[in-house]
């Protein structure tokens, strides 16, 4: 099946509440889980597509010396995440800004860590954002990275949503049967990395509906 893009940002307030009010919390708490056992000495951290923030406030909660900016186009995203932020007394640990992916205004090698869930099927060309995944990671630096994997065909996304998203009202059912067509496979994501010359990452199937990117920042790449 091939790829069909979804919008890019999702920056109406429907679309906002809709994914905030949608139950991911297994989800977050695994990545978060695995992204901490990655690196749990990173200090300096950047989320790429925080969405409502819900991932940085969980690694934060488990890891005191954490200092993460979550970055976002969508500023109906930012708001709400903003308001998580402060209902968990988070607000002198995380810092949400309105940045594109593909063109991030911070210095080279300025994270300790780099972070991003569920963004990468938003991106029409995602080898940009991989660029910038490499220039900003300091060397021996770490890089955690997990999307959804697209289905083979238009049966087995339907199958999916049906089996996975039973308990999402009608737009939430819409919005991950349009996720899901618009995600990368396996081999798409390997050809990025070989590109851009972050190959020595490991990439894996880490679960049914995910592939996750994981591994330090080779110092001679």
């Amino acid at each position: 099946m091939d790829r069909i893009l979804e919008p890019e940002v999702m920056d109406t307030w429907l679309e906002a509440t809709a994914y905030d009010a949608m139950d991911f919390m297994a989800v977050n708490t695994a990545f978060s889980t695995d992204a901490i056992a990655l690196d749990s000495h990173a200090v300096k951290i950047l989320d790429v597509g925080t969405g409502t923030a819900r991932i940085p406030i969980l690694m934060c909660q488990q890891r005191p010396q954490y200092l993460i900016t979550g970055i976002d186009l969508a500023q109906s995203m930012l708001i709400i995440g903003q308001r998580n932020i402060e209902e968990a007394n988070l607000t002198q640990r995380i810092r949400l800004e309105r940045v594109d992916s593909k063109r991030m205004p911070y210095p080279d090698l300025e994270f300790d860590m780099l972070v991003s869930n569920s963004l990468v099927h938003h991106l029409p060309d995602p080898f940009s954002f991989f660029a910038e995944v490499k220039r900003l990671v300091k060397l021996d630096g770490s890089i955690f990275i997990r999307d959804l994997i697209r289905p083979e065909n238009e049966s087995l996304v339907n199958d999916t949503v049906a089996k996975l998203g039973k308990d999402y009202d009608t737009h939430q059912q819409q919005l991950f049967h349009d996720s899901l067509k618009a995600a990368l496979t396996l081999a798409e994501v390997r050809d990025l990395l070989d590109r851009v010359g972050l190959d020595r990452l490991s990439l894996t199937q880490s679960s049914e509906l995910h592939w996750t990117i994981s591994g330090k920042r080779s110092i001679n790449r």
